[in-house]
């Protein structure tokens, strides 16, 4: 994932992560009104886990240097 394409796709994909992890923690801790994950706090701990996830993908993605594996 060197290329170009590979370090967008990483940076991508972590983003995507971190909103949905975002989105996750707030309906968890009964942030975010409107769904069945509202105040259950397995959703906050899944979305805290997504959200770490998505920021090592960005990290990963912004340091990973043209033509390095």
């Amino acid at each position: 994932m060197g290329t170009r394409a590979g370090r967008l796709t990483l940076i991508i994909i972590g983003v995507v992560a971190i909103l949905f992890g975002a989105l996750f923690a707030g309906q968890g801790a009964n942030l975010i009104p409107g769904s069945s994950m509202r105040g259950d706090p397995t959703w906050l701990y899944i979305g805290l886990a997504l959200v770490v996830v998505g920021i090592v993908l960005v990290v990963l993605g912004v340091r990973r240097r043209r033509g390095s594996l």
